[in-house]
């Protein structure tokens, strides 16, 4: 098995498996946290997650794949209680105990392995994705991911260090998923952006600033109120949380972001970044990696929609849904000088 290989066989990436039952779910939300109401599944890259709703409120209700290992599960509850208990301001997603205390409940799954049931708050509301921001609110939602960061720089746990392949620093080992892809001008994309981070990313991996991250602070997973000051209302999925360089949490937003603007592909990605380095600088000497990183990212999700695909068809159109427009915006971003774009990153200005 090659490191890219087991890099997506440790992420979960490589194989299929059979959908939760849901009345078992309900049987268990029932038992262990006395909830009661109408599961409606929610779409998702890989576990299975559903919408609990009661009289009493909404909760989510998610279901660890089998081959994701329960540390894997632990580090994600435990980032959240860690938020919780240190930074309470934050709009991040909360923990509900089971009757006797827990954190969870474990349950045998029919094609082997362990699968882990946790019940979060649910957040209402429309996420970033779904909406069109104004360069003041996408810099409100910058300052909310650096003060995650910030309140993260504390934080350790035994599974921190997991092997993740959304995580950018192992980008440069998956240049064979751009030999699969079908199109010509797919690929010479790939090649060029693979070409970028290896001359200026990897040289720097080692010393990069580093500390947990969320890892996946996308518009999909930031929950937006255009009538109220503050903007964002809740951070949601820590599924990615991983130990990483620090500039890879605002690298993810800014690769969603590219392409929002076609004819500016840039300008939401600087007010994003405006806003996050107001309240948590990047370093001189990383800044101009930062693009790159994005860039990267940006990449990488047009991959995988496509590996993902021709392996686990019943995640196709959850996989491009996210992804539909990728190729395009990685090509509008290559068309301006990433110089321009370090000049500007901190300005909130398009170059």
């Amino acid at each position: 098995m090659s490191s890219a290989e087991r890099l997506l066989a440790e992420s979960g990436l490589a194989s299929p498996h059979e959908p939760v039952d849901v009345a078992l779910v309900s049987a268990l939300v029932a038992r262990h946290y006395s909830l009661h109401g109408e599961l409606e599944r929610v779409a998702t890259e890989k576990d299975d997650t559903f919408r609990l709703r009661t009289g009493a409120g909404n909760y989510l209700v998610k279901v660890s794949p089998p081959d994701e290992p329960e540390t894997t599960v632990a580090l994600q509850t435990a980032v959240l209680r860690f938020l919780e208990d240190t930074a309470a301001e934050l709009p991040i997603q909360r923990v509900k105990l089971t009757v006797d205390g827990a954190d969870h409940v474990l349950l045998a799954a029919r094609d082997s392995g362990t699968r882990v049931l946790r019940v979060l708050g649910y957040v209402d509301g429309e996420v970033l994705a779904q909406t069109t921001a104004e360069p003041a609110q996408l810099a409100r939602a910058g300052e909310v991911l650096a003060r995650v960061d910030v309140a993260l720089a504390a934080f350790t746990h035994p599974a921190d260090r997991r092997g993740l392949v959304w995580d950018i620093r192992h980008f440069h080992r998956l240049t064979g998923l751009a030999e699969q892809v079908p199109d010509p001008g797919h690929h010479r994309l790939a090649r060029a952006v693979f070409a970028l981070f290896e001359a200026a990313v990897v040289p720097a991996l080692d010393h990069l600033e580093t500390q947990v991250i969320h890892g996946d602070f996308s518009p999909h997973n930031i929950v937006v109120d255009r009538r109220r000051d503050e903007f964002v209302t809740g951070v949601i999925d820590f599924g990615d949380t991983v130990r990483s360089a620090v500039i890879f949490d605002p690298a993810v937003t800014l690769a969603n972001l590219l392409g929002r603007t076609p004819g500016s592909p840039w300008r939401e990605a600087c007010a994003f970044a405006a806003g996050y380095t107001g309240v948590r600088p990047i370093k001189e000497a990383e800044l101009p990696l930062l693009p790159v990183a994005a860039l990267a990212r940006l990449t990488l999700r047009a991959l995988l929609a496509g590996w993902r695909a021709r392996r686990v068809p019943d995640r196709r159109d959850y996989l491009f849904e996210h992804a539909k427009d990728d190729w395009l915006n990685v090509e509008r971003a290559l068309a301006v000088p990433l110089d321009d774009v370090v000049t500007h990153l901190t300005k909130g200005k398009q170059p």
